[in-house]
């Protein structure tokens, strides 16, 4: 279902002309590391997650508060203006999230609109990520991925969208972002994607070595 190898992609330089600059993940410190090893989880189309998953300094649900969910073509997509302030809410029955057990790790999936357990619904629906506090630099590590695309969309915690980022062709990768001129205003993200084999959350970074105190 997932293959197994992680990739690091060559990514560009820091400096670009985007409030969220895309960088190469080695050159950032992040402090704070999630993974999905410790939640309950299953083989095959995974443990579903009822509510929005609450872990340490962030919660994951599928969209924010006054964000509209539409089925395109078998994906999620959001749309629409998140409430002020950002508020994660999870998914309706059977599409909201679930944790799946590989051979060496453990992933987060978002349930796309087929249900689970599905499996055209494993890795289809949106994920969204609120942070206890704001950020200037994010990475993620993917899993799943055959050269679709996602789509990321950076908030800040009064529901405005700071940016869009579209990555592809995707793959198994490490997608790291820091925010343009250093501002510490990233509350929340959305991720979505149009692969055909879906992706996954392997893990989450965050949290600079100035935020430890």
């Amino acid at each position: 279902m997932w293959r197994l190898i992680l990739l690091l992609l060559p990514l560009p330089a820091w400096a670009c002309d985007r409030p969220i600059c895309l960088i190469p993940a080695e050159d950032q410190f992040f402090a704070r590391e999630i993974t999905f090893d410790d939640q309950p989880s299953g083989f095959g189309a995974g443990r579903m997650v009822t509510g929005v998953m609450e872990l340490d300094g962030v919660r994951i649900g599928e969209r924010f508060a006054g964000q509209l969910l539409r089925n395109d073509g078998g994906f999620d997509r959001v749309e629409g203006t998140a409430l002020s302030p950002l508020q994660v809410i999870p998914g309706a029955d059977a599409q909201n999230m679930t944790v799946i057990r590989l051979a060496d790790t453990a992933v987060l999936s978002g349930d796309g609109p087929a249900g689970y357990p599905k499996r055209e619904a494993t890795g289809e629906g949106a994920l969204s990520v609120l942070f206890d506090r704001d950020q200037v630099a994010v990475r993620f590590d993917l899993r799943g991925g055959e050269g679709g695309a996602a789509t990321v969309q950076f908030l800040r915690r009064d529901g405005s969208v700071i940016d869009t980022a579209q990555l592809e062709p995707l793959s198994e990768a490490v997608y790291a972002f820091t925010r343009q001129n250093g501002a510490r205003d990233i509350a929340g993200l959305v991720l979505t994607n149009a692969d055909p084999d879906g992706i996954a959350l392997d893990t989450l970074l965050f949290d600079g070595v100035d935020q430890l105190s």
